[in-house]
């Protein structure tokens, strides 16, 4: 797994980024990348997890951890049916 990039610290105050495991803590990563990380950031994300696991992400946790609209657009990328 990569490491997390360092633009996205900003998103992750209260963490060490050098501590976040991409593979033990995806779901803060994924969350946070979604609803805040840039192009890159968002290429980088989907470099370091599968479609599917993103997608999975979405289907269960899109609802209470995304905000409008950033829920819909993912759903409409992802093509998530809610």
């Amino acid at each position: 797994m990569q490491t997390i990039p360092l633009t996205l610290s900003p998103f992750f105050q209260e963490y060490d980024l050098t501590l976040l495991n991409p593979e033990n803590d995806s779901h803060t990563i994924i969350e946070r990348t979604l609803q805040f990380g840039n192009r890159a950031e968002v290429r980088w994300l989907f470099e370091t997890y599968s479609r599917e696991q993103i997608i999975s992400w979405v289907k269960q946790f899109g609802k209470d951890k995304l905000p409008q609209p950033h829920r819909a657009f993912w759903q409409i990328v992802l093509e998530v049916t809610k």
